[in-house]
C-alpha cells in the first residue's frame, strides 16, 4: 500500500453530542489539540492537514487552524458525502507514505443542530426528489434483505439494543442510555420497518488524528490498509439487499494488507441504519452471504465475542456529526489497539478495521466506502 509504514501517532475526539453553545470551529479545535498532544510531537512538525466535513463553511480547516496558530501549512477540505472523514485521514496517510511530509494531521468536524431537526439536506437529485431520502432508502434495503435472507425487524431492534449497550459504556457517545427488543420495536415509525430507535442521531462533534513516518513511544500502530472506492452504476440496476461498494473496498483492502476476515479482532462499521450492521456483515466478510442474521444471534459481534463490531456504540449510540464520522472510527480503533478503551476494551486486540460509507446520488450504491485496517506491531 504504502511507498514507507505509516503511524497513527495521536488521536483525539469530543464528545458527540448537541453542543448548542459551540461553534464548529471549537469543536474541531478540541479535537485538534488532543490529537496533537497525544502524539508527543510539536505543532510545528505537522506538514500538511487534511479537514473532513460535509455541511461546513467554506475553509473550515483553516477558520479551526487559525486560533490554535497551526497556520502555514497546506491545507485541503475534503468532502465526501459521509466518507468525507475517512477520505481526509486516507490523504493524510498517503501524504505521508509518498514522502510528501513526515507528519499530517486528519481531523473531521460537524455541528448538524445549527441546520435544525430532521435529515440531512440533499441536492436535487433524481431519487431526493422523488422522496427517497435516506431512511426510505434503508426501509427499502431492508425489506430486500429480509426477502433475501429471512431476517426480519426483531434483528434489526437486536442491532439496536447491541449498540445501546456498548455506547453505554463510551463517555464520547451521543445515546448512552440501554434500550430492550421492545423499546425498539415500539418506538416512533420512521420508514417502516425502521423505527426511530434504529436510526442514528444528526449529532455535532469533531474528530481528529496525527500520522507520521515515525512510530513514537509504545507499541507502534500501523495503517496495514487505506481504500477508498466510489460506486459503479449497474447495468441490471442495484442489489438493494447487497453493497457491492462496501464489498469491493474490501477485498481490496485484505488483498494489500495480506489480512483477512479472520485476523480483524475488532470493526468500527457505518450503521447509520440498523440494516447497514447485517449487510455489512456480509461485505466485510464476516460472515457468508445471507449469514448475518444468525451471526448477531450468536452475539460474536458483541463485546466478548470473536468479532466485536462497533464497541464503541457505532453511529447509532454514539452518534453520526457526518464529517468527523470516519476518523472516530480511527479515534476507537487506536484506544482499543492501545489497550485503552476501559469498559469496553476488546481484549487482545491487535488488528482493527474501520468502515464508512456515503451515499447520494442516483443509481449508485454508495458515493464512496472507504475502509482502513490497523495494526499494533509487536516492539
Amino acid at each position: 500500500m504504502t511507498a514507507r509504514p505509516v503511524y497513527v501517532r495521536g488521536v483525539g475526539m469530543t464528545q458527540f453530542t448537541f453542543h448548542r453553545t459551540s461553534t464548529v470551529e471549537q469543536l474541531g479545535q478540541d479535537a485538534v489539540r488532543t490529537a496533537v498532544d497525544d502524539s508527543g510531537l510539536a505543532p510545528a512538525a505537522i506538514g500538511e492537514v487534511f479537514c473532513g466535513t460535509v455541511l461546513s463553511p467554506s475553509g473550515t480547516g483553516q477558520r479551526v487552524l487559525r486560533d490554535l496558530g497551526l497556520t502555514g501549512p497546506p491545507v485541503t477540505n475534503v468532502e465526501n458525502a459521509c466518507s468525507s472523514g475517512a477520505s481526509a485521514f486516507r490523504l493524510a496517510v498517503r501524504a505521508v507514505a509518498c514522502g510528501a511530509v513526515d507528519t499530517a494531521l486528519a481531523f473531521g468536524v460537524e455541528h448538524l443542530s445549527s441546520l435544525g431537526p430532521g435529515t440531512l439536506p440533499l441536492p436535487k437529485d433524481l431519487e431526493a426528489t422523488i422522496g427517497l431520502t435516506p431512511p426510505a432508502l434503508y426501509a427499502l434495503r431492508a425489506r430486500a434483505y429480509f426477502e433475501a435472507t429471512g431476517a426480519d425487524a426483531k434483528h434489526l431492534a437486536m442491532v439496536s439494543v447491541k449498540a445501546r449497550r456498548h455506547g453505554a459504556l463510551n463517555p464520547y457517545a451521543h445515546l448512552r442510555e440501554t434500550v430492550t427488543l421492545d423499546d425498539v420495536l415500539g418506538a416512533r415509525m420512521i420508514a417502516d420497518p425502521l423505527t426511530r430507535l434504529m436510526c442514528c442521531p444528526a449529532s455535532d462533534g469533531a474528530a481528529a488524528a496525527v500520522v507520521s513516518a515515525e512510530p513514537g513511544p509504545g507499541e507502534p500502530i500501523t495503517v496495514a490498509a487505506s481504500v477508498l472506492c466510489s460506486g459503479i452504476e449497474e447495468d441490471q440496476g442495484r442489489d438493494m439487499a447487497w453493497s457491492e461498494t462496501t464489498a469491493r473496498a474490501a477485498a481490496e483492502a485484505y488483498a494489500t494488507s495480506g489480512l483477512g476476515p479472520a485476523d480483524v479482532d475488532l470493526a468500527e462499521i457505518h450503521d447509520a441504519f440498523a440494516i447497514n450492521e447485517l449487510m455489512y456483515y456480509e461485505a466485510l466478510g464476516f460472515c457468508d452471504r445471507g449469514g448475518a442474521a444468525s451471526l448477531l444471534e450468536s452475539e460474536q459481534t458483541s463485546l466478548g465475542g470473536r468479532i466485536p463490531v462497533n464497541p464503541s456504540g457505532g453511529l447509532l449510540c454514539r452518534g453520526h456529526p457526518a464529517g468527523a464520522t470516519g476518523v472516530a472510527q480511527i479515534c476507537e480503533a487506536v484506544w482499543q489497539l492501545r489497550g485503552t478503551a476501559r469498559h469496553r476494551q476488546v481484549e487482545g486486540a491487535r488488528v482493527a478495521l474501520t468502515h464508512t460509507t456515503g451515499g447520494g446520488v442516483s443509481g449508485l450504491d454508495h458515493v464512496a466506502c472507504a475502509i482502513h485496517l490497523l495494526r499494533k506491531e509487536r516492539s
